[in-house]
């Protein structure tokens, strides 16, 4: 294993759990691909929901994008850094949200700002974005966990 002065961010610049940086990257975008538009029907089609779903889930799913984006650019990392990276970066979006020059505001008038940055600050987001980051690490960790167990010749 490779470590970095980042006391134990990196896991390896190579391979983690049998896995190419380059086929990880491709999982995280897909990831992020998936979800886009999972996360926008709920929103476009809040009525093919509960009412919990269509009010949280767009959030939920956007802070998994954000978890699969950050992953995406630094799969080294180990995944307790990935986490913090992104709720990092997703809180401050948020928080960004109470700021408002002309210039930003212009940009989130258009529909990639929009989905992007968000238009108005909501402390419930923060608790979607946590939940959403938390929930992409732990099915990575999983899938990562039942990988190995197939490598090492254990049933999954």
């Amino acid at each position: 294993r490779r470590t970095w002065p980042t006391h134990g961010v990196v896991e390896s610049d190579t391979v983690t759990a049998g896995t190419s940086v380059h086929r990880r990257r491709l999982r995280f975008l897909l990831l992020a691909v998936l979800t886009v538009p999972v996360g926008l029907a709920t929103r476009r089609f809040p009525h093919w929901f509960p009412d919990v779903v269509a009010t949280y889930a767009g959030d939920v799913l956007w802070a998994v994008v954000a978890y699969a984006v950050c992953s995406g650019v630094v799969p080294g990392w180990s995944i307790r850094a990935r986490i913090g990276a992104s709720i990092t970066v997703a809180f401050a979006v948020e928080f960004s949200q109470l700021w408002h020059p002309e210039w930003l505001d212009a940009l989130r008038r258009t529909t990639l700002g929009h989905l992007a940055l968000g238009i108005g600050f909501e402390w419930s987001d923060l608790a979607c974005y946590t939940l959403g980051i938390l929930l992409a690490a732990a099915g990575e960790a999983l899938l990562a966990s039942r990988r190995t167990e197939s490598v090492c010749g254990r049933p999954t």
